[in-house]
Order: C-alpha cells, then structure tokens, then sequence
C-alpha cells in the first residue's frame, strides 16, 4: 500500500483534516502549515492521484442508546465529537442516532439520509446486517465483525500494560471487574488479563475475575463486584478493571471499608477519563482522537476489504498504584493492523 493521507498527517502532526485542505489547497490554514504538509506528501512520495473528491457528504453516528453500559459518557462524548470534527475536516457533515435496538432501525435511520455510515459500540449481528443492506460504505468503532472494516484501540496490550505493571510492583492476586464479553472491547481486555498472568507464569484463582451482567450500571455492578471479592478468603491485593468509571466505583467501596490504596489494594483503570486524572488513577490512555481520525480515514477510502485496524494505547502511572503523585508520562505504545 502506498502513501496515505493519515502517514502525511502522522509525520506532519497535523489531523488528516489538515492533510486534506492542504493536499486539496483549501482555505483555512497558514502557509507554514500548508507548507510542511506538502513538504511531507512530497518527501514520502504520496500520490496525488489518490485524492480523489469523495461523493460521501452526510455521514451518520450510529449507536444503541445503551452503549453507556460498555463505555463512559466521556468516551462516548469525546469519539462523537471527534468524528464529526474528523468528517468535518473531510466536508463531511455529520449527525448522531442514537438508536433503540427494539424498534425499526432503518425507519430511525430514514430521517438521516446518510451517505456512509460509522456505527460505534455493541450491535448484534442483525442490525449490522440491516445496516449492511443499505449499501453505504461503512466502519465499525469499538465493536468487531469479521466482514466489515473496524477500527478499535488495542484492548489487549492494554489490560497486559497494566498487569505488567502490576506484578512488577510485587502483587499476586490481582483481580479483574469486567463487563459483558459480547462487547469486543471488553472481551479483549478480558483476554489480555489472562494472558498477562499466563506469560508471568503465575496461577490464576478464577473467582478473580467478575464480570458485571449486561445491562447494569457500570459504577453499581462494579461496586457489587467488589464487595464479592472482598468477600473472598483471600482478597486480592489489585484490581484492574475495564474502565475507570468502574475502578473508582469498586475503589470507594475499599475506603469505605477503611483499607488504604494502594498499600492494601492498587487499583488500575482503563480510558484515562477526566475522572481518572482528578482521582489519580492509574490507567491506561486510549487517544479517542487519533481513534476517530483513523475511522473516518477508513470511512472514506476507497479499499472497501474488511479488516480491523488496532489503534495504541499508552499507560500512565499514578498514586493508586505508587502511593504517589507523578508527572502524566505515557508508558508502552504500540500499533498494529490486525
């Protein structure tokens, strides 16, 4: 595959929106912008002929009202704005439904008339394939399906970031408070934490690991899966948990059972919400912004083979594991195009 608009906008670190006024030579830049971009193009050889005028102008976010249950409302905020300013720097104009699976999904649709279609989160099968009826190019966002183009954070490098740091700090018994495993997120963080145990060599007790019922609330069913731990003749002496909005629930239920964090039970989250940073947890970082660039570049390519493409995390250190308060400093990046 040759040179992309997203490769120029990597090296320039510009968005692709920038990249493609610039490529395009449209207003809204300055010139030493829009010289360093096509500087860029030039010294990595990008094809001009690549760029060509997409017809895509109206494209919709699609998601189930219930998303919230598999992700914060600040993740679920931060990607909505990021596509659409990601589309709006394409000259695409995008609007949101927020669908409910138990009504006509196309109907919900018609009012939208979109041009192309980016469904974010947890949607079964046979919504996916109505969707795929319309004949819209299409990407998934946080979800995976083996026939459609997806674009996800690396889920699994994720959980085994924070389980390395873990065990590397001396703790045994770490335990795991997920969500339902049919949102591939999740899932993937689920995998990541049982493999991080299987590569340190360590035994893994299975009541370690809960898993929150769908449909409850993240902060209720991480609290309940925190008191079953505790509960345990042996309690664990971390939690990793698939979100943040999760950790600290399950988090305030150990101080106020008056155990210290982190010297009885360190605690790692997921998303590096505002919450997190405020609360200095420990967490890993997911870039919502370079996650909603990269699935409006898909989007909007013209190679419609099916593929899932692994945005990085990063990790960030904090006093719920350390016990300290410490410089935001990224940890262990990596990228791949599964």
């Amino acid at each position: 595959m040759g040179t992309t608009v997203r490769d120029i906008a990597r090296v320039a670190r510009v968005s692709i929106g920038t990249v493609s006024r610039a490529l395009k030579n449209q207003p809204g830049l300055s010139d030493a912008t829009r010289r360093r971009v096509l500087l860029v193009a030039q010294q990595l050889g990008y094809d001009h002929s690549n760029l060509r005028r997409t017809r895509v102008r109206r494209m919709t976010l699609v998601g189930p009202r219930d998303y919230a249950h598999f992700a914060s409302v600040e993740f679920i905020e931060q990607l909505r704005a990021g596509v659409e300013r990601a589309g709006r720097g394409m000259g695409v104009t995008s609007t949101v439904l927020a669908f409910d699976p138990t009504e006509d999904l196309i109907d919900q649709l018609r009012r939208h008339t979109p041009d192309a279609l980016a469904v974010v989160g947890l949607v079964d099968h046979a919504h996916l394939q109505k969707l795929a009826s319309l004949k819209r190019p299409m990407v998934l966002i946080d979800q995976w399906a083996p026939e459609f183009r997806c674009v996800n954070v690396d889920n699994e490098r994720g959980a085994q970031l924070a389980m390395q740091h873990l065990f590397e700090r001396g703790l045994r018994r770490v335990a795991f408070i997920g969500a339902s495993p049919a949102h591939y997120g999740t899932a993937q963080r689920a995998l990541g934490f049982r493999r991080a145990y299987f590569e340190a060599g360590l035994p893994l007790d299975p009541a370690l690991e809960v898993t929150i019922p769908a449909g409850v609330d993240a902060r209720e069913g991480a609290a309940y899966a925190m008191e079953t731990l505790l509960a345990l003749d042996t309690p664990p002496d971390a939690v990793f948990a698939f979100n943040d909005v999760a950790a600290l629930s399950a988090l305030d239920v150990c101080i106020q059972r008056g155990l210290r964090v982190p010297d009885d039970v360190a605690f790692v989250g997921f998303d590096n919400d505002p919450v997190a940073h405020d609360a200095s947890l420990t967490t890993v970082v997911v870039d919502v912004e370079r996650l909603a660039d990269a699935a409006v570049e898909v989007l909007l390519s013209h190679d419609f083979e099916p593929r899932n493409v692994l945005e990085p995390v990063e990790f960030i250190v904090r006093a719920s594991t350390t016990g300290e308060t410490l410089a935001d400093e990224p940890l262990g990046a990596g990228v791949s195009d599964a």
